[in-house]
Parts: structure tokens; C-alpha cells; sequence
């Protein structure tokens, strides 16, 4: 449920598409696996750019490290080559390596091609620290688990404490997944950007929602929020189908800042902010079939409002996964608040 639908929170001036979700760009989908139980508050979440085979038709894209405080895997040959060949994964720091293994037998298993007759495979996988509410020295996440995110893969998916957002906190409440979208008119036809978020970052007292300080949103519950430095980072994910260029998908990536900033966040040392875009109005044929691609673009002078759109999402997916997300408690007792239940007075 959109937050403008269920809190009256309303979040720039685009239209936002019909499930205000990434999804609402034609053919991505996302997924979960969920861990919950006890000191275990973790998971892994899976992006599919388009329903085909990734590999064999990928896509324009381009990566931006904000504060590079982050280990996420896979950003070298998409800033090299400027294309993406696998789903994107997400899930805990720890995790990383696992989780890869698991994306890298999810290819092979479906392109008998690598490694055999043509090169090796570039998975993709991103990650914030959920330690806190999570015993993530326990490694509990597993290749089974990587596995059932991306069977899960739908239009319609979760958001809030779900998948790899299961054990993040966001501005000292419980984060996680958080999507929006915005529809953009190019001559004459309706396109879409989307952005969805992990989000493990920033201070309470900074936090702006939709426009106010929470500080006055708040003012008559006081929530008692312990003191905390801006650690843990954000993964932002920007996918459209306007046909852009690598380079042109970096520019998109770098107004991620902008909708980061505006919800209070200054990107602090010890935060990793990653950003990863593509655009599905392309296809890049692994096998070529000449020497030259007929690729198209935007125009450059019509892309400020791609920049406005992107903005917009990300500013919006930060405060739907706060505004999705329950109360949890996890390792050791320790419990994290849900946005909604300190709305309600309920702290």
C-alpha cells in the first residue's frame, strides 16, 4: 500500500505509476526469503531486470558509489563494460559470498554457455549490516535461501522488514525494503522510473519526513530513540524503461543523493551508499550480430526530469520502508521500533 494511500504523506510532484513500486517498470519483479526466528533477523532479496535471459540479453547500466564504505560485489564490470547480466541479489554483509555462489549456480544452471564456449559470469550482489538485530557472526543465510528470493520474484512483492531488509534499521527505527515509482512523458508515450532501497543508514534526530522534521511530527509522542552514529548504509536500485546509455544511467544514479537528502541523511563516514542503475529499453546481445548496436537515447536536454523522477523515488522508497515496516525484536532482546507504531503513539 502506497504511503500517500495509507499515512497522507505526499512525496514530490511526478506521477507515480500504478503499484508505486519498481515493478511498475514493465518486466522487473522482486523477491524475498525471509529469516525470522529469535536471535536469526536476516534474509535475501532478489531482482529480476526483465524476465528473459539476463545473460544472453543484458541491459544498460551504470554504478555510483556515494560513500564506499560497502562490499558489494559485481560493481567493477558494470562500471567497465556499462551492462548488467545477472539479477540483482541483496542481503546481509556477511553474507555476501554465499549469496553469490548461489546467483553464480542460478546462471550456470540456465546458461550451459559460461565457462565452456564463451566467458565467465558477473554476479551482482549488494549488502548492508544488519548485526544488531541479527546474530550475522551465525552465517545463517544460505544458497537454498538465495534461491527461494529469486523463485519469489513478482510484480507485487512486500515491502518494509522482508527478505534482506528483515534485520535493517533506518534513521534509528526498523528500515529495509522500500520501492516507488515515477511515470515520465517522453513524445507522447509514458515511461517509468523505479527505485527500491535497502536501507540500514542515518540518524533519528535527522530524519525529514515528507518535508518535517521528525522532531515536530513527533513532538507529542517523544519517542525515547538511544543515541546513534550515521552507520550501516543504503543500496538504492534505479531501473526504467526509457532507453538510456551507460553514461546517461550514471547521471540518473547520481541524483540518488538529492531524494537521500532530502529525507535527512548526510552520508556519514562509517555508511556505504551504493547506487546501481539500468534501463530495459535496451537489450545487449551477448552473441553479436554485427559490429554496431542500434542503440537509442535521451536527449540530453530533455533528461532533467528523469533527474527529478529519480530523486522523487528514492526519497519515497527511503520512507516506505519505514513506513512499511513493523516493531522487531531480535538478538539478545534487542528491539527496534516500527515508523508506523510511534505514528499511531503506540512507542
Amino acid at each position: 500500500m502506497g504511503i500517500e494511500t495509507h499515512w497522507g504523506f505526499t512525496v514530490g510532484s511526478l506521477p507515480h505509476g500504478p503499484r508505486n513500486l519498481i515493478s511498475d517498470v514493465p518486466g522487473v519483479t522482486v523477491g524475498h526469503c525471509t529469516l525470522a526466528d529469535g536471535d536469526v533477523q536476516t534474509g535475501v532479496t532478489a531482482l529480476l531486470p526483465h524476465p528473459g535471459d539476463t545473460f544472453h540479453e543484458k541491459v544498460p547500466a551504470a554504478a555510483h558509489v556515494i560513500n564506499g564504505f560497502g562490499k558489494t560485489a559485481g560493481l567493477v564490470q558494470i562500471e567497465e563494460l556499462g551492462t548488467l547480466e545477472t539479477p540483482i541479489l541483496f542481503t546481509n554483509t556477511l553474507s555476501v559470498g554465499t549469496v553469490s555462489t548461489a546467483l553464480v549456480r542460478y546462471m550456470l544452471d540456465r546458461c550451459p554457455d559460461i565457462c565452456e564456449t564463451t566467458g565467465s559470469i558477473n554476479p551482482v550482489v549488494c549488502e548492508c549490516n544488519d548485526s544488531g538485530l541479527d546474530d550475522i557472526r551465525g552465517l545463517h543465510v544460505t544458497e537454498a535461501h538465495a534461491l527461494a528470493a529469486l523463485a519469489d520474484c513478482r510484480a507485487d512483492f512486500a515491502e518494509g522488514a522482508v527478505g534482506a531488509g528483515r534485520g535493517m534499521r533506518c534513521h534509528g527505527l526498523k528500515g529495509g525494503i522500500g520501492s516507488a515509482s515515477r511515470v515520465v512523458e517522453l513524445d507522447g508515450k509514458n515511461y517509468c522510473l523505479g527505485a527500491l532501497v535497502l536501507s540500514n543508514h542515518a540518524r533519528f534526530d535527522d530524519l525529514i519526513l515528507a518535508g518535517v522534521p521528525i522532531r515536530e511530527r513527533l513532538a507529542a509522542v517523544q519517542p525515547r530513540i538511544a543515541p546513534h552514529q550515521d552507520r550501516g548504509s543504503i543500496i538504492t536500485v534505479l531501473a526504467t524503461d526509457i532507453p538510456l546509455t551507460c553514461r546517461q544511467l550514471g547521471r540518473v544514479a547520481r541524483r540518488a543523493i538529492v531524494g537521500l537528502s532530502r529525507t535527512g541523511s548526510y552520508c556519514g563516514n562509517g555508511s556505504g551508499e551504493i547506487v546501481i542503475a539500468f534501463s530495459t529499453g535496451c537489450r545487449i546481445p551477448h552473441y553479436p550480430q554485427g559490429d554496431l548496436l542500434p542503440l537509442r537515447a535521451i536527449h540530453e536536454d530533455r533528461i532533467d526530469r528523469l533527474f527529478r523522477a529519480a530523486a522523487e523515488c528514492v526519497e519515497e522508497s527511503v520512507l516506505s520502508s519505514l513506513l512499511h515496516a513493523e516493531t522487531v525484536t531480535g538478538r539478545g532482546g534487542l528491539t527496534v521500533r516500527g515508523l508506523p507504531d510511534l505514528l499511531k503513539g503506540e512507542c
